[in-house]
């Protein structure tokens, strides 16, 4: 803002803070003086907050006496002003700092170049109203409070000063001033006084923790214009690293459900690619007053009962995440039917006694019977259970039927309502047969995604299912990722790309149809036009309960997808699914992508969307990296995204990225020089950032990167090349470029996410892969045509 748009003045209108020291001894005066203005408007506000908890509280024990009213439509009532009542008192009870953050000094509207402050207004994360109703503090999320977003030096409107008020608990702790109207500034009547330089620097220069903060006080113009855009069909957000994508699209989140709870009950899905980044955003919703309509979820969480632990080689997530999966699984769920279940055994005739004959079918029979069933349909392979139960019915009849003289001669006498009782009676009588029922759930078995992943862990077994659809070496690949870690019931640990497979086979195997009465009907009938023939006692006979699930919700009214560079075909297929009535948000960056195939991942988004309007919106301004971090990012920018143009960096600490060598080891683990090398350089950084240190790494290497940097403290994390997506630190080392890039044809996009993730610090740490010049640069982040000797 300041420093990067418009500059500040000082009490007497100058410009800058610098200069003498009786000059910045008037500036700490003035900072005081306003921060106790500050102080006192807080008192008041939670003073007014302090009486609105005593009336929330008197509401929600009077509403809670309503449980003496008996009536349905009262109790109901009760129950609905219970909950509002407890979730105001909740917000109200809700301690966050910096509850109160902002300020705008507005001039008149109708003479907006008169030098003279008409309005002011608090902005704070809840609307607060005075005794008289005049507003104390306006919702971040208001229309009122949009200036407070939107008005630049540029285009200031009616706004001379904002000003961000940061606090801790109860107490204000400073003021920083952005004056966007300085020719006005001098000449309103007594004084105009402005602290600091700019609030967007303040913000940009506080120490990072393991948890994002909210942006809520630092919105800028073109972010606040994303965040508060209509909702209406696909909202399409694109920006380079550092531009705030993940920030605006939970405060996003948070305005949506400000504008209009009702439409969004459905509920507001938040996917982000990996649980490291869940958990560094899991707090920015509660922290603007929004939970419990809003899901953050992982990819690998999208699944109940199942969550991703485990990784795949990106050769392996190549193929599992490509649409080609969908026939392969398609085959698998209906190849698992034949499979024996785990330490039992399919069985391959059927023998019964009716009608004081002896029934029987053999393996010939119950494999004609089987593909009739299974051909010229697309129903879940568990739903088709009823239309099996009455193939084999069926077949069974053929046998103990009279004949068709006897049918004749039985319609002729008695009708045909004669017949189809005694076909009633022949289906009652076998159906609930023990032999029979174990039969079938032996034969059609009730099959899960676990089970069918388990069956796809054999090698020849899958490379009959994938068989023109994967080449043999993929097939071998995917069966062998598999066999590694699930056992034959499918117990074991999951990948991320694992969880989208299941989610596939939960579409494609379906739930068991529950039994609700004797006979039950085929699920295809539906589809037919046919009614199933029941007697009256089928019809009154009292139906079986099915136990209720877990509840879960599988469809949600507007999904925000983060960095959807990296989603892959089918995981996308999965969102389509829990977002298929909804709005959408979707927000990453082309040329952050860690997947190898954008065009086939572009076309399944776009059958995930539907025809729903778009509009696109691109972030251009990196607020996280300082321009001598950018610049060294952006040489592996040109190389694995040419012409993609990089994000503007508004800042500059005069700090140069720093590089190191680490000479050739023995060993297969990297050895002691690696460890003790990047150790030294955590310490270092450590001891020169007061926040956070990220340790990047390649995939392989994150356990053992770990454990070299565990006595260091909780302030430094490890992490593997593809976990970095979203996150940032203070200070960042990243190891071994060379080979980060060289473990997936997206090597150089993962390898350019790595550089871009320091707020203030960065070290890169090369291995001798990386061919490092004497200064330690690497070959890959030296300039074309730079010699051995060249500089960074």
């Amino acid at each position: 803002m300041a420093t990067a748009q418009g500059g500040s003045v000082d009490s007497d209108g100058a410009s800058g803070v610098g200069g003498s020291p009786e000059r910045r001894t008037e500036q700490r005066s003035v900072r005081e003086r306003e921060t106790e203005t500050e102080q006192r408007y807080l008192d008041h506000v939670y003073r007014r907050l302090e009486v609105k908890l005593v009336e929330a509280e008197r509401l929600l024990a009077d509403v809670g006496r309503g449980a003496q009213v008996g009536t349905p439509g009262a109790l109901a009532e009760r129950d609905a002003q219970v909950f509002q009542a407890g979730l105001h008192l909740h917000r109200l009870n809700s301690e966050f700092e910096d509850f109160l953050f902002g300020r705008i000094d507005l001039v008149a509207e109708d003479a907006p170049d008169t030098p003279a402050i008409a309005e002011t207004l608090r902005i704070g994360r809840l609307g607060v109203l005075d005794t008289d109703f005049t507003s104390l503090v306006v919702d971040w999320r208001a229309p009122a409070a949009a200036p407070f977003y939107r008005a630049t030096p540029l285009e200031p409107g009616r706004v001379v000063r904002r000003r961000v008020i940061r606090s801790r608990g109860r107490r204000v702790i400073g003021v920083e001033d952005d004056l966007l109207r300085p020719e006005l500034a001098g000449r309103i009547p007594g004084g105009l006084p402005v602290v600091g330089d700019g609030a967007l620097m303040a913000a940009l220069g506080r120490a990072r923790g393991h948890a994002m903060r909210d942006i809520v006080a630092s919105i800028q113009a073109e972010q606040d214009v994303v965040i508060r855009a209509s909702a209406r069909g696909v909202t399409l957000v694109t920006g380079g690293p550092g531009t705030g994508k993940t920030a605006v699209a939970l405060h996003r989140a948070a305005y949506l459900l400000y504008q209009d709870r009702r439409r969004y009950a459905g509920g507001i899905l938040v996917v982000s690619p990996t649980p490291l980044l869940v958990a560094y955003t899991e707090g920015v919703l509660p922290s603007l007053g929004e939970e419990g309509q809003v899901a953050v979820r992982a990819l690998g969480q999208l699944v109940p009962g199942a969550e991703a632990t485990a990784y795949d080689t990106p050769a392996v997530a190549r193929i599992k995440g490509s649409t080609a999966m969908v026939n392969v699984l398609r085959r698998a769920a209906r190849g698992t039917l034949e499979l024996p279940p785990p330490g039992g055994r399919v069985p391959d005739t059927l023998s019964l006694t009716a009608f004081g004959q002896r029934l029987r079918l053999d393996a010939r029979q119950l494999t004609a019977i089987r593909r009739r069933v299974l051909d010229g349909t697309s129903t879940p392979v568990n739903m088709l259970r009823p239309r099996a139960r009455r193939a084999l019915l069926d077949a069974l009849w053929q046998q103990a039927a009279p004949s068709a003289r006897d049918l004749a001669a039985l319609r002729a006498a008695a009708g045909s309502g004669q017949v189809e009782e005694l076909r009633a009676a022949f289906d009652e009588d076998l159906r609930t047969e023990g032999a029979f029922v174990s039969f079938l759930e032996a034969w059609w078995p009730a099959l899960t995604p676990r089970r069918v992943l388990a069956a796809m862990a054999d090698r020849r077994r899958l490379g009959r299912w994938s068989r023109r659809i994967l080449t043999p070496e993929q097939s071998d690949l995917v069966a062998d990722s598999l066999a590694g870690r699930l056992a034959a019931d499918g117990t074991g640990a999951l990948t991320t790309h694992d969880i989208a497979l299941m989610d596939e086979l939960r579409a494609l195997l379906g739930e068991v149809p529950a039994e609700s009465r004797p006979r039950e009907i085929d699920p295809l009938d539906q589809y037919q036009g046919l009614d199933e023939v029941t007697t009256y006692a089928d019809r009154t006979a009292p139906r079986r309960r099915r136990p209720e699930p877990e509840e879960e919700r599988t469809e949600y009214a507007h999904l925000i997808v983060d960095e959807a560079q990296d989603i892959t075909p089918m995981q996308w297929r999965m969102l389509g699914r829990r977002g298929a009535a909804a709005t959408w948000t979707v927000v990453g960056d082309p040329a952050q992508s860690s997947w190898e195939d954008p065009a086939e991942a572009r076309r399944a988004m776009d059958t995930a969307l539907g025809s729903r309007s778009r509009q696109t919106f691109t972030l251009t301004t990196n607020y996280r990296n300082p321009a001598e971090i950018a610049e060294l990012a952006e040489t592996v920018l040109r190389r694995a995204a040419p012409g993609t143009p990089a994000p503007r960096a508004v800042r500059s600490t005069g700090v140069r990225p720093r590089f190191a060598a680490v000479p050739a080891w023995a060993g297969d683990d990297g050895g002691e020089p690696l460890a003790e090398a990047v150790r030294e350089q955590a310490r270092r950084l450590l001891a020169e950032v007061e926040g956070t240190v990220g340790v990047v790494v390649p995939m392989a290497w994150r356990e053992r990167a770990a454990a070299w940097l565990a006595d260091l403290g909780d302030r430094v994390v490890a992490l593997g090349s593809l976990e970095a997506k979203g996150l940032e630190y203070d200070a960042t080392a990243v190891l071994a470029p060379a080979v980060i890039a060289a473990e997936s044809a997206a090597g150089l996009r993962v390898l350019y996410v790595a550089l871009t993730r320091a707020t203030q610090q960065l070290v890169v740490l090369s291995v001798p892969e990386d061919s490092p010049d004497a200064t330690g640069v690497p070959a890959l982040l030296r300039e074309e045509g730079e010699g051995e000797e060249g500089e960074a």
